[in-house]
């Protein structure tokens, strides 16, 4: 796919311009989402997300869609899993509830940063040295060996080395003041907890893109797709949390779905590196790596309904890097 300096242009700035409208007409004055305002925006963005892909199927071909299409699933995916997180760092920090939406547009913006970053990085390195496909595939399925590991698990923002760093850096007031980073007690300059927040989610959009950017490539390696898929997944996680964060806790079996994904999709990239060595070396094609991360989806879906039909009080877990074996802890998700 040939990609001009004048397409990379108009998309940032279309991305730019969706973040502006989603400041101004949503964000701006922080309130309480309700269910219908967070539908509303989920099928924009979906919506949106859907529009570019079927414009590139007819511009580009089936080809460039359906690596786009592969693309934007996976990163979809485990946004969802993203989301877990940051439940557990606004409950942890105890933000109010109208400053959700604020915060979630703070790690939105942050996260595009940081996976612009890292999709720059990845692209040059998989240029110029073919072995980055092993090593993409090594951390791919190392991260699913340990989230299977430790599916049960929950990560804990606030033993965060970085959010430790902030709290010796910075003198903290008890109480947050509206969307303030700092504010003024008796005279004094503090920070507000709702730097930790930010501080909390910024260091897991960067966890969160060592994984997602090398999984992403997995199924294209074509940057822009890449970027693209990133992008418009995270435009609308948003809306996609206060959506969800009534049902997140059903899907039971997501970290393990999310294990095996990533998994198969370091394998992948070990062979599309082992293939090129050697052409007779199968490799997996996007289309059926499309097939496969839909069905995965679909049997973790269907079984955590069933799960949770039979055990009403199983819950899901968002899972982790570390921790003690999920033997060793809960077992609603087993």
């Amino acid at each position: 796919m040939d990609v001009t300096l004048g397409l990379w242009a108009v998309t940032i700035a279309g991305i730019i311009g969706l973040i502006v409208l989603d400041f101004v007409t949503v964000s701006h004055k922080p309130h309480e989402v309700r269910f219908r305002e967070a539908l509303l925006w989920s099928i924009f963005y979906i919506g949106i997300a859907v529009a570019f892909g079927v414009g590139m199927w007819l511009w580009q071909g089936g080809d460039i869609g359906t690596h786009y299409f592969a693309a934007y699933l996976v990163e979809k995916s485990l946004s969802v899993d993203n989301l877990f997180v940051f439940i557990i760092i606004l409950t942890q920090f105890a933000v109010p509830a109208e400053l959700h939406q604020r915060v979630l547009l703070v790690g939105v913006v942050l996260a595009l940063v940081l996976r612009a970053a890292f999709i720059a990085v990845g692209a040059a390195a998989l240029a110029t040295f073919a072995f980055t496909f092993v090593i993409f595939g090594a951390i791919l399925i190392w991260t699913g060996i340990q989230l299977a590991r430790h599916r049960n698990e929950d990560p804990e923002p606030k033993d965060n080395a970085v959010v430790r760093l902030a709290r010796k850096r910075f003198a903290f007031s008890d109480d947050f003041d509206g969307t303030r980073m700092f504010t003024q007690v008796d005279g004094r300059r503090m920070a507000t907890p709702m730097l930790l927040v930010i501080v909390a989610i910024g260091s897991t959009d960067l966890l969160f893109a060592l994984d997602s950017i090398p999984a992403t490539f997995g199924v294209t390696q074509i940057p822009y797709l890449v970027f693209a898929a990133n992008a418009f997944a995270l435009l609308g996680l948003r809306a996609l949390y206060f959506l969800l964060k009534g049902l997140l806790d059903k899907l039971v079996y997501l970290s393990t779905g999310l294990a095996v994904i990533l998994v198969f999709i370091g394998i992948k990239l070990v062979l599309t590196y082992l293939h090129e060595l050697n052409p007779s070396i199968p490799h997996v094609s996007t289309v059926q790596s499309l097939v496969f991360i839909v069905v995965v989806l679909v049997i973790v879906t269907v079984a955590s309904w069933l799960k949770v039909r039979k055990d009403p009080t199983a819950v899901a877990h968002a899972g982790r890097m570390t921790g003690s074996d999920p033997e060793d802890g809960a077992t609603a998700g087993d």
